[in-house]
């Protein structure tokens, strides 16, 4: 299939933009269903393993930080601050994915405003992010994630692949 750039009236979403959209819905409500189960559901204690697939393991923790536990923040004002942050850049986000007319960047946005908002609300909510997906067995750090986590990834990665595409004479 062949990609064309199409011309949107102003005002207007491309088709790739409501995929988007539709997509970001997606990921945050398998973000926040995820969540509901391992809080609710489960009921998964702090910080003790539970065995899934060897190697994968659900462990339950509180990340107040950044990134992967980086830059913890413990204030409330700094939880605010990024909440408002990862909103923010949710709304830039959807407002770059309005007049996308390629599959992967518009797929990248989407899984970046799906995973910005889920986390977003878990901070608005608890005050720190849910992490319960532990692979840290099959060699990687000792990383513990969740959904949103994983479309921010994986989102960034569609872009960063995108950025490295020829640009195709029209």
């Amino acid at each position: 299939m062949t990609e064309t750039a199409e011309k949107v009236p102003a005002g207007r979403l491309t088709a790739w933009a409501w995929r988007a959209y539709a997509i970001a819905a997606v990921v945050l409500i398998l973000d926040q269903v995820s969540k509901h189960w391992i809080l609710s559901v489960l009921r998964l204690p702090e910080g003790v393993p539970m065995e899934v697939v060897w190697p994968l393991q659900f462990t339950r923790i509180w990340n107040e930080g950044v990134s992967f536990g980086l830059l913890q923040a413990e204030h409330d004002l700094v939880r605010w601050g990024m909440v408002v942050f990862n909103l923010g850049v949710a709304v830039l986000l959807s407002v770059w994915a309005r007049n996308q007319t390629r599959a992967l960047p518009a797929l990248g946005l989407a899984l970046l405003i799906g995973g910005a908002i889920g986390n977003a609300i878990d901070r608005a909510r608890f005050g720190a992010v849910v992490d319960f997906i532990d692979v840290q067995r099959i060699g990687f750090f000792p990383w513990i994630f969740n959904i949103a986590d994983s479309g921010i990834t994986i989102g960034v990665i569609l872009l960063l692949l995108d950025s490295l595409r020829r640009e195709r004479p029209a």
